[in-house]
């Protein structure tokens, strides 16, 4: 009998850990950048209001004329919903400008901090820590 209760609790107790980890993990922003911003200008390909993250899909034309294809993270739209943000703001073929923190492996990505709306508004999004990202001025 007391074996089986040990047996119980070390399995409840590592599946507390378990869950608790995951949770963290999946709120870290370990993968992104933050000692600098992309500041990009391009046309909405996608704008997807889903849990648990909104994400946003973009393509940039460089200096070169070549199209580059960013996708975007976003908050949970539980957070957006709290400030105003609705799923209609942005449809595919809008022209945007977007501050991102980058992705540190270098694939064209980030965590969506900011966006200039096709009607001109200026949007920020509720990100934990934001503050925690050093932006890049925009040469513009």
């Amino acid at each position: 009998m007391f074996f089986a209760r040990q047996v119980h609790y070390a399995f409840f107790g590592l599946t507390f850990l378990g869950i608790t980890g995951t949770a963290l993990a999946h709120h870290s922003f370990a993968v992104y950048d933050h000692t600098r911003t992309l500041n990009l200008k391009g046309t909405v390909t996608k704008w997807q209001w889903s849990n648990p993250h909104a994400y946003l899909d973009i393509d940039v034309r460089d200096s070169n004329d070549v199209i580059k294809h960013y996708t975007l993270e976003g908050t949970s739209i539980n957070m957006l919903q709290r400030v105003g943000w609705r799923s209609n703001m942005i449809k595919a073929g809008d022209q945007v400008k977007a501050v991102a923190a980058p992705l540190l492996s270098g694939e064209p990505g980030g965590l969506l901090l900011e966006i200039i709306l096709a009607n001109g508004e200026k949007r920020e999004l509720p990100v934990p820590a934001a503050n925690t990202f050093k932006r890049t001025p925009d040469p513009e």
